[in-house]
């Protein structure tokens, strides 16, 4: 029991590991906001993906560890969801993170890739959205266009709220374990609850219809259409 709890602790802290921050700082980059967008945008795709994929990594090596170390199908997806939580609400950030959607990739990678697959298909149609939208930008050279990106694009946060909906029931319907689906019952709730959440109090003070908010914020990933 000892070993479960310390070691879901410990993938929270694999989760909340700031490489994002200090990618930022590293580049003299602003560390408020999203950072994924700061690093892409200020030190150029290839930094953007390196931190992406560390982020993914994240919640990949909290499952690969608590597999290695044998421990129950229950406190490896513990383990996952930890990380997941450690990237939302890190404690070097004053708990304020990102929004969970590439740990709860490599999670999901690492627990289920059977399941990530079906559910990547609705993510894959709002990249291609964004990539579409990106490429018929007129009036710069195409590096600058993937450095600053096609604006904010409804169909990728679409998309991918669309798949983290789908894992649990592509799990369901393979077969998968019943800790497995709801785990990832969990981590649709833990998206969307940090969807909810993140920055609302800078919302309320401005006044904005709550209710559109929200609506925004589940559907769009952001307080605005």
């Amino acid at each position: 029991m000892l070993l479960n709890i310390i070691f879901i602790i410990i993938s929270y802290f694999i989760g909340a590991f700031p490489q994002l921050y200090l990618l930022c700082k590293l580049h003299k980059l602003n560390t408020t906001g999203d950072l994924h967008m700061n690093l892409w945008q200020g030190a150029g795709p290839a930094w953007g993906l390196f931190g992406i994929s560390i982020d993914v990594l994240k919640g990949a090596l909290a499952i690969w560890i608590a597999k290695a170390l044998g421990l129950d199908l229950s406190i490896i997806v513990a383990c996952g969801l930890a990380a997941v939580a450690g990237q939302m609400w890190p404690v070097f950030s004053k708990f304020d993170g990102e929004k969970g959607n590439t740990t709860g990739l490599g999670m999901s990678l690492a627990l289920a890739y059977q399941s990530l697959l079906i559910a990547l298909i609705p993510v894959l149609f709002g990249l291609i959205s964004k990539l579409v939208k990106l490429l018929n930008i007129k009036g710069q050279s195409m590096g600058k266009s993937f450095r600053t990106g096609a604006g904010q694009s409804n169909a990728l946060p679409i998309g991918v709220i669309i798949g983290f909906l789908i894992l649990p029931i592509a799990s369901f319907l393979l077969g998968k374990p019943i800790e497995i689906v709801i785990g990832f019952t969990v981590l649709l709730v833990l998206i969307i609850i940090r969807r909810l959440t993140a920055g609302l109090n800078e919302d309320l003070k401005n006044k904005l219809s709550l209710r559109t908010v929200l609506f925004n914020r589940i559907i769009y990933d952001r307080s605005r259409r």
